[in-house]
């Protein structure tokens, strides 16, 4: 079991775009001091990575969660352009999430159809490299991978190359959640990536666990499964707990936030 390297728990503590607690869709605004409240749980609990949605207030958020923690700050929202995603860049998170292929997306209120062309990647990835931001490279399916491959023989990436593989996410750009799914997917996958695995569905534990065992590291949180083992709502941090503790039950051990940076490349 190949358990020697720590495991990065990244904690995603953003609403629910399947199973929205508010009622009203996925993006109902953000609490500030809720999300800074609850990334300070989520270290305690264990996570190193802390992935956010605060489009309108990249730079409150990323100052704020630092303020209290020493958590790495990944801002999401990769299907927005760098546009409206240039204080991200501005105040220095260390990584921002990048679509590497069409976004099509089918959530409870909510649906998302994104195209981002070869070209708009490579510009991501120079304004990345410019202002020393570390593109967190989301792999949805196998042509995914080829456009990663395209950024990294075109030499737009530095490795480590920081990847999220996604899996039982609703719409044009799913995938199954299976374990089938995941080990087919990790064989094509390049040298040189540190990879996380989201999952979306009550089938994340069962991928999870092999992730673990194959050396990948977890995305956990209300944004993608919302549930504890109990099959109860459950906060970020209580599932990041959750986690932690499944890591350590592999065998595995949880990952500081210096051994996450280091592992990262950051």
């Amino acid at each position: 079991m190949r358990t020697a390297r720590p495991v990065v728990i990244t904690a995603c503590a953003n609403e629910s775009w399947l199973w929205p607690s508010k009622g009203g869709g996925p993006d109902t605004g953000v609490d500030l001091d809720e999300l800074i409240a609850e990334s300070v749980r989520c270290k305690d609990a264990g996570a190193a990575v802390m992935h956010v949605h605060t489009e309108g207030v990249w730079a409150e958020a990323i100052d704020g969660i630092r303020a209290k923690t020493d958590l790495l700050v990944q801002c999401g929202m990769s299907t927005l352009p760098k546009g409206p995603r240039m204080a991200v860049f501005e105040h220095k998170a260390e990584m921002i999430s990048i679509m590497l292929a069409h976004h099509d997306e089918a959530f409870a209120n909510v649906q998302n159809h994104e195209l981002h062309p070869r070209e708009e990647l490579v510009d991501y990835a120079m304004v990345c490299r410019e202002h020393g931001v570390k593109p967190e490279c989301e792999i949805w399916h196998s042509g995914s991978i080829w456009n990663l491959e395209y950024l990294k023989d075109g030499g737009h990436l530095d490795e480590p190359v920081i990847t999220t593989l996604f899996f039982g996410w609703p719409g044009g750009t799913w995938s199954p959640p299976t374990v089938e799914e995941y080990l087919y997917r990790r064989k094509l996958m390049p040298s040189g990536c540190v990879s996380s695995v989201s999952v979306m569905g009550e089938h994340q534990r069962e991928v999870h666990t092999i992730a673990v065992q194959m050396g990948d590291h977890l995305r956990v949180g209300t944004e993608d499964w919302p549930f504890n083992r109990a099959g109860e709502r459950a906060s970020t941090s209580e599932l990041v707990a959750e986690a932690a503790e499944m890591v350590e039950l592999l065998g595995g051990r949880v990952a500081t936030v210096a051994e996450a940076r280091e592992l990262m490349g950051l």
